[in-house]
């Protein structure tokens, strides 16, 4: 029974002791009827942050997947030198001969020096470019360390021993170092040093090396809850019940593990975006005439760039640090969606 308290005057009653009114039995009934992920989704929706962040991010990924289209669009490509096409528009030594980079109604980010490419193109190819780089070196990341991690955490015993002395060795390598390094190597094995490499060679060679020195950290948290699970009632209920290892992992063990995976695959993509960017700003990547936000950085740090067009830094590098605050930050709402005790 409740307990109504008379508050005189017309005033509403409060309940002070006795059952919840019907009013909040609906509302738990309604909250305990919706699943986790219903749940996580209704707080991801409640944080702005997060929101604004995954609208940002959605934007870079269709402009990346609609380049083609917006390029027709627009009427230009990323491969034309007007440098050779439209020489009125530059002087002798190859700077756009208006201001700041010859940014106009014609050329909307202006034209790159030397080559006179077309600037906005070339910065929505190369989002295109690095992106899809970074999205295939994530999802082999994800798969091995659901694999090698999972693997080592459940099983235990010998398999953890190894998978484990195996992420402890690639861990001891300096990852930076390694990149620059190994990508020669890795791009020899497929064309001779006597041959122009092609582009998709040095996209797979950028694959490969970022994936085979990406997947341990992840690996390394996913053996770990891989390993706290195993001892829990309901693993150990399936075991009684003669499930193999591979339905106990691929029913129980899995599903459990989605949120660490979600929240550092948010983290791991735009590390991989700046990772390929770096490697095509030492030389190593994608160069020119293919597209690429680090190649665009490299080519801004050149003297005839710096001394003549300062503004060719702007587009590639603000597009750059938008998109990885955006995706950090989502990666955080993410996190905190899913787990709502976390404080910020």
């Amino acid at each position: 029974m409740t307990s109504p308290i008379d508050m005189g005057g017309g005033g509403t009653s409060v309940v002070v002791s006795g059952e919840p009114g019907p009013k909040a039995k609906g509302e738990a009934v309604e909250l305990a009827g919706r699943s986790p992920g219903r749940l996580m989704w209704m707080r991801f929706k409640r944080d702005r942050t997060g929101v604004v962040s995954a609208y940002v991010v959605g934007f870079f990924f269709l402009i990346g997947l609609l380049a083609p289209l917006i390029s027709k669009l627009y009427g230009k490509n990323p491969y034309t030198v007007y440098a050779d096409e439209r020489p009125d528009l530059f002087d002798s030594a190859g700077v756009p001969v208006h201001p700041n980079g010859g940014i106009s109604g014609q050329f909307w980010f202006g034209l790159e020096p030397g080559n006179g490419y077309d600037v906005f193109t070339k910065l929505i190819y190369g989002i295109r470019t690095s992106l899809m780089i970074s999205v295939v070196v994530t999802l082999a990341v994800v798969v091995t360390g659901i694999l090698l991690g999972v693997a080592a955490g459940y099983l235990g015993g010998k398999t953890d021993y190894f998978i484990g002395r195996v992420i402890d060795f690639l861990l001891a390598f300096p990852a930076q170092l390694f990149f620059i390094a190994s990508m020669p190597v890795v791009v020899s094995l497929f064309v001779s040093p006597r041959d122009e490499t092609p582009t998709y060679v040095r996209v797979l060679a950028l694959i490969i090396v970022q994936w085979f020195l990406g997947w341990m950290g992840l690996g390394r948290i996913l053996r770990g809850t891989a390993l706290a699970l195993r001892e829990r009632e309901f693993i150990e209920a399936a075991k009684v019940s003669g499930a193999s290892p591979w339905r106990i992992i691929r029913k129980e063990i899995l599903p459990n593990i989605v949120t660490p995976l979600l929240v550092q695959s948010t983290y791991l993509l735009p590390n991989f975006v700046t990772a390929e960017a770096g490697l095509s700003y030492l030389g190593v990547g994608i160069v020119e005439p293919t597209p690429d936000w680090g190649q665009m950085f490299s080519k801004a740090s050149t003297e005839l760039v710096m001394q003549n067009d300062i503004t060719y830094m702007f587009f590639p590098g603000v597009s750059m640090i938008i998109f990885v605050v955006a995706f950090n930050l989502l990666g955080d709402s993410v996190r905190d969606a899913f787990d709502p005790k976390t404080a910020r």
